[in-house]
């Protein structure tokens, strides 16, 4: 078994014990993998790793990983690369994470109506009544090693880049692409 599949199967079982799968159970794995794809560029979803509640259903080639959703059941599409599968994964097992590198995610689908969360927590018991709930549209986004996000936003109204979860292990740049913001 070479390394990249042992990379993959590693990351579709921390996803799986994070939780993170999907919501269209009974659905045609089809339609769930176009989902999926249509989180990044075409580039990039074409040749990604699908994984569909936690098991891996297309093999991919680029070292990027898609998902139909972000969070069980939201039907928020990610494509992530490997910094992002750690992040996701600690997120997923409340464990503790530092960025030491770079990690890009894509969302260009953006959210469903009612799957936003807090900007200031991924643990919101019910994000819709947090003060800072946020639904985004399409974006991307960044992890970088903490000390470069000094001095930027959190503010997601302003419709450029905010720092969601600043005051937490995961905290990342989110950077909006499109007109839903």
């Amino acid at each position: 078994m070479n390394k990249n599949i042992i990379s993959k199967s590693v990351l579709a079982m921390a996803l799986l014990a994070a939780g993170i799968g999907t919501g269209f159970a009974g659905s045609d794995q089809d339609k769930l993998i176009a989902h999926a794809r249509a989180a990044a560029p075409a580039a990039i979803g074409a040749d990604a790793t699908i994984v569909i509640n936690g098991e891996v259903v297309v093999e991919g080639s680029n070292g990027w990983t898609c998902l139909p959703d972000t969070m069980p059941g939201d039907g928020a599409a990610v494509c992530i690369d490997a910094v992002w599968g750690e992040m996701m994964a600690a997120v997923g097992a409340k464990a503790p994470y530092k960025a030491t590198g770079i990690g890009i995610s894509y969302m260009l689908l953006g959210e469903p109506e009612g799957s936003g969360v807090s900007n200031s927590t991924p643990y919101h018991e019910h994000p819709p009544s947090a003060d800072d709930y946020v639904e985004t549209g399409p974006h991307l986004m960044v992890i970088v090693p903490k000390e470069m996000l000094e001095g930027m936003t959190t503010d997601p109204s302003g419709g450029g880049p905010f720092v969601m979860w600043k005051d937490t292990d995961y905290a990342h740049i989110m950077i909006p692409v499109g007109n839903g913001q």
